[in-house]
């Protein structure tokens, strides 16, 4: 009965790692999103019809993440609930960068997230 009990313990200890190691990887993801959103230069974050400066979108964006709490679980969470567009008025962010193309935020974080590079390379 103790060798059950202990191989239980171990059982739920490598999934309570697991699942801790998905909570990182998801919240360095999000970080990563946000980032580079921080890192374009020249560029403007267009919510509600008022353009932002980088640093005021990446600001924003934390804010919005902060107050979804629990409702973000993954980066597809975070640009579903945060990154796409105004919970208030339901107008999509935009982004318009310094050339003066610009595309929904949304296409622009998925397009980020794919780029993602979660593995480390072998040595």
């Amino acid at each position: 009965m103790k060798n059950i009990f202990v191989a239980l313990m171990v059982l739920l200890s490598l999934v309570a790692v697991r699942v801790c190691a998905q909570d990182v990887s998801e919240a360095a993801k999000i970080q990563y999103l946000i980032a580079s959103v921080e890192a374009l230069e020249g560029a403007k974050f267009i919510r509600n019809g008022t353009a932002h400066d980088a640093r005021a979108a990446s600001g924003h964006l934390r804010l919005k993440l902060k107050a979804a709490g629990n409702k973000v679980k993954t980066a597809e969470d975070f640009v579903k609930y945060c990154a796409s567009g105004s919970s208030i008025t339901g107008e999509p962010y935009l982004i318009r960068f310094a050339d003066g193309t610009t595309v929904r935020s949304e296409v622009f974080f998925r397009n980020k997230l794919k780029t993602f590079v979660t593995d480390k390379p072998q040595t």
